[in-house]
């Protein structure tokens, strides 16, 4: 399979070291972010490759995924609005059926992977609560945005889990020279990645001296299976950040490459993916080792 990856920051580098370590894969190009415009429009190339991942902030995800899907292209995004994820499945779901392309939108680790983990620890315990806490760590989303605001140079956004899904954000930030604190505060606490979470915006001198990208989750449902009450489960795990999200996009690469052989063109999340296609190996190989 022929992957190209689009961005090449802290995601772009983990999936290409995730491509490389793929025994069905290849990397067939790295489109850096500023050349990105120029070059989807311009490069011939992009019409050889099985799949883009497209690693840009996720703000830029929906015109690059649009611009793809329309050349036939497959793609893989980690976009990581949650409350934004259905509108972009409907935006690019009509042009993949129309020009014969899959994207699987979302392919990180929450949403993404979790999202698959939610759904079956659902259909253990229909009726139930699930408790999505994340972190301490990390979040690369909200970084992102952080460092987007006008007169910020650089920053770390940190995810603390108080329990029970709600979260503490601590937005450590360095400042342009000679700007305005209380602005740039007020227009982060104002962004949609923010805004729904009790934040706190913390000038800080040097951002590398607290920067890392360790993350995590833990998950819990507390449900009924039938009409037994007191079923728990609980999914943990500690992990580097874009790593893993990488990670998945590669494996998610691989579904893309499968679903479209099968004629199934669309935009699809991953808990509407076949768990198996995200595996290299055949069926047989794989229901022996695994079931």
């Amino acid at each position: 399979m022929k992957i190209a990856i689009l961005g090449y920051g802290n995601i772009g580098r983990a999936a290409e070291e995730a491509i490389k370590a793929a025994p069905d894969m290849e990397l067939a190009g790295i489109y850096h972010h500023n050349e990105i415009n120029d070059q989807m429009v311009n490069d011939q190339m992009v019409n050889d490759l099985d799949v883009v991942l497209i690693c840009t902030p996720t703000r830029e995800v929906q015109k690059f995924a649009t611009v793809l899907a329309a050349r036939g292209i497959c793609t893989v995004d980690s976009f990581d609005i949650h409350g934004q994820i259905w509108s972009l499945r409907s935006a690019l779901d009509p042009v993949c059926q129309t020009n014969k392309a899959v994207s699987i939108i979302s392919a990180g680790w929450d949403p993404g992977s979790d999202s698959m983990v939610r759904a079956l620890l659902m259909a253990m315990a229909p009726k139930g609560l699930t408790y999505t806490n994340f972190g301490p760590g990390r979040s690369m989303g909200h970084t992102v945005a952080a460092k987007a605001i006008k007169g910020v140079k650089n920053a770390l956004s940190m995810t603390i889990p108080l329990g029970t899904g709600i979260h503490r954000r601590m937005v450590y930030i360095e400042l342009e020279e000679g700007v305005d604190f209380k602005a740039v505060e007020a227009a982060i606490l104002a962004d949609d990645y923010f805004a729904h979470d009790e934040t706190h915006v913390i000038p800080v001198e040097s951002i590398d001296a607290l920067n890392n990208v360790a993350h995590g989750v833990n998950l819990v449902r507390n449900g009924v299976s039938g009409e037994t009450h007191n079923q728990r489960f609980e999914f943990n795990m500690a992990i580097n950040n874009p790593a893993l999200t990488g990670q998945v996009m590669v494996s998610c690469a691989r579904a893309a490459v499968r679903m479209k052989k099968r004629g199934e063109y669309s935009a699809k999340t991953m808990i509407e993916l076949r768990p198996i296609d995200l595996l290299p190996g055949t069926t047989e190989e794989l229901v022996k080792a695994l079931v």
